[in-house]
């Protein structure tokens, strides 16, 4: 069990999605993300996985690429500051999603990553230590531990799900 980071753990702007994890088991959440959100965008077709979600949105592959991308940056976050305090620039979302093209690979070819990229950030999450989990580094400027990074994780997927359910997937 991680317990959940205080609120001096991590940035103001991140607190909707550590507040989005209602659990403190947040590794068995990630677990059961891994297969739900699997099924959900191995499920669609190449045509429904190539429009936006919505009017002037990310395709629902960009989508995914996009929660792939930004849980290697948290994951490489977690591991440096969990093994020493070097500041992390920071992450620009649209500048990822503008220098790759995730709308010419197949859904199954991203859904299948997803699975990869998740089964490696559990086993690096499962690795950490009480001590290590409470280590603190900065990110985009701002201090953050390495627990609030493993909820911000989940929260993050939690938050693209909710938006997608908002559209009908």
């Amino acid at each position: 069990m991680i317990n959940k980071p205080q609120a001096n753990e991590y940035p103001d702007y991140t607190a909707n999605y550590v507040g989005k994890v209602d659990t403190n088991d947040v590794l068995e959440l990630l677990a059961s993300l891994q297969e739900s959100t699997w099924k959900l965008f191995n499920a669609m077709s190449e045509e429904q996985a190539s429009l936006p979600y919505a009017p002037g949105k990310w395709t629902l592959k960009e989508t995914l690429g996009h929660i792939i991308d930004t849980e290697r940056v948290f994951a490489y976050r977690a591991l440096v500051f969990s093994r020493n305090n070097v500041p992390q620039p920071g992450f620009d979302q649209d500048v990822y999603i503008n220098n790759t093209d995730f709308n010419s690979r197949t859904i199954a070819d991203l859904a299948n990553e997803y699975k990869a990229v998740r089964e490696a950030t559990l086993y690096l999450y499962h690795s950490f230590s009480e001590e290590q989990l409470l280590r603190q580094g900065t990110a985009s400027g701002y201090a953050i531990t390495v627990r609030a990074i493993v909820y911000i994780t989940a929260g993050h997927e939690l938050h693209h799900l909710d938006i997608l359910k908002t559209y009908g997937f």
